[in-house]
């Protein structure tokens, strides 16, 4: 398989099915709760478990993947998480849904960690960040079609069959990965072996981990306090949703947008600074009038910084440092995002408004662009 282009489709395509799988358990949370006797508490929580075996087991796949190779590692992640949707298609009571669930994560965060890397390994020093805008939008391109899809077979054929749908897309992935993708070719058995970053390049991945971190959790500020702002000012819950959920899809425009500009004219670093300024501004406008046009601007200016963001690991790491390396950049996204949502939540419960998380979300981005600044000023060397 000689094109980029072609593994890039593939990898999208399994990463893609992730994304549908790790959305199940919200599009279809009511049919669940009704089958095994949950209430909202316990649907929050089993969403949650997806992402939680990341804050375990991002780093120690970079090594595995270092060990084995990055196709196998892949391969093996997509039959965990065929393993974990059967359980929960199959699966009677609410603790094989929990199993099912932590399991299908693990899988998830062996392709989030190696993957990257694949992608890095096929574009480094060519159309890397339009690359990578390309895969980053498998997330929410994923988590649309989820959205979309899921809701219509299970209204139609039954919650079982919506879940088979989705093991179905996870099978789908497992096999383009087994019989029909390949490395990059310096990326074979003859390359060598993966290696810990040390010294610059250690503090750039850092950096950029955590850059990546704070970006997400802003998204996430949208995405779990956007309705609560609307609500506060008047809107009902269905307008509130449906307006927040207007970023998400705007969001599968603008992030390979951001990457392909960003390649294009040559200067991925501004494109990012500029996404964060408008970003940011969006949020200052949803605080000053929260309206539709201000949510509509919010997506088309909050992927644009996600593709060149998501290139800064390739030039922070050599490729023997990359398995490893990406370990240590999404270990530290796995606990930003744990960590900064609930750090909102607290922040605005005793402010008493959900503006805080906001104010919150501006800061978050003040703090990535500096973090940006750092990197692409060589103030963090590598």
């Amino acid at each position: 398989m000689a094109s980029p282009w072609t593994a890039l489709a593939i990898l999208f395509a399994a990463r893609l099915s992730m994304a549908f799988q790790y959305q199940v358990a919200a599009a279809l949370g009511p049919l669940l709760m009704d089958r095994h006797g949950a209430d909202l508490a316990d649907l929050g929580v089993l969403i949650s478990l997806y992402l939680l075996p990341g804050m375990i087991f991002a780093l120690p796949g970079g090594g595995i993947a270092r060990r084995f190779g990055d196709r196998r590692v892949v391969v093996g992640g997509l039959v965990v998480m065929v393993g974990g949707g059967l359980i929960m298609w199959l699966g009677q009571g609410w603790t094989l849904q929990i199993v099912g669930r932590l399991l299908a994560g693990t899988g998830g965060v062996l392709l989030n960690v190696v993957m990257t890397k694949m992608v890095a390994d096929w574009f480094t020093g060519r159309n890397i960040a339009t690359a990578m805008g390309i895969f980053v939008n498998s997330w929410p391109a994923g988590i649309a079609l989820a959205l979309l899809v899921l809701p219509l077979i299970a209204g139609s054929a039954g919650l079982g069959v919506a879940l088979a749908f989705s093991l179905a897309l996870t099978l789908g992935g497992l096999l383009l990965m087994l019989f029909v993708y390949r490395d990059a070719p310096d990326t074979g058995a003859g390359a060598p072996r993966g290696a810990w970053p040390r010294g610059a390049a250690l503090k750039g991945i850092l950096t950029a981990g955590t850059v990546w971190g704070f970006y997400n959790g802003a998204l996430a500020m949208v995405f779990a306090f956007g309705p609560a702002v609307l609500v506060e000012r008047g809107a009902s819950l269905a307008q509130a949703s449906g307006t927040s959920s207007l970023v998400l899809w705007l969001a599968v425009l603008s992030v390979p947008a951001g990457g392909l500009i960003g390649d294009r004219i040559g200067r991925p670093d501004a494109v990012m600074m500029a996404g964060l300024a408008g970003f940011a501004a969006t949020f200052v406008l949803a605080l000053l009038s929260p309206s539709l046009p201000v949510f509509v601007l919010m997506g088309l200016f909050c992927g644009l910084p996600a593709g060149p963001i998501m290139a800064l690991p390739a030039r922070v790491l050599r490729p023997e440092t990359r398995a490893i390396g990406m370990g240590l950049f999404f270990t530290l996204y796995y606990f930003w995002m744990a960590a900064l949502p609930a750090m909102s939540g607290v922040i605005a419960e005793t402010a008493g408004s959900a503006n805080v998380a906001f104010v919150f979300g501006i800061l978050l981005l003040a703090l990535t662009s500096v973090g940006g600044v750092m990197l692409r000023n060589r103030l963090v060397p590598f």
